[in-house]
């Protein structure tokens, strides 16, 4: 019985779960509202692999990260543009209406960010 509480536990921790390590596309973008702070940023993550005739191809992928409260003061004091990060959180999928026509998107929530390359430093919120 305590191991299907284990697992269970461990599956429910897992759900929505994503890490990606790469460098900010740009600046932290910060608001500030009445109670809370928000800080929205570029992720972008390289994969690199040898195709079928084994030439090399790079891929970039980029991520829209948001970050709240505590960790937005952080992202804004030391993120930057270029510097590599680890940035752990969820996936949430937006939609809303211009003109009639609905748009998606797709935000990473963050909850964890580390610091990499420089200082050793983790973030949470």
């Amino acid at each position: 019985m305590q191991l299907l509480i284990i697992k269970f536990n461990i599956m429910n921790s897992l759900k929505n779960k994503v890490t990606l390590i790469g460098n900010l596309g740009s600046n932290p973008e910060v608001r500030d509202f009445d109670n809370n702070k928000l800080a929205k940023f570029s992720l972008a993550t390289n994969e690199v692999y040898k195709d079928k005739d084994g030439k090399k191809v790079e891929n970039t992928e980029w991520h829209s990260i948001v970050a709240w409260g505590g960790l937005a003061t952080i992202a804004q004091n030391y993120l930057q543009k270029g510097k590599q990060v680890a940035v752990e959180g969820k996936i949430c999928y937006k939609q809303y209406d211009k003109d009639g026509q609905k748009h998606y998107y797709t935000e990473i929530h963050a909850y964890d960010i580390v610091l990499l390359g420089g200082t050793n430093t983790q973030a949470q919120s």
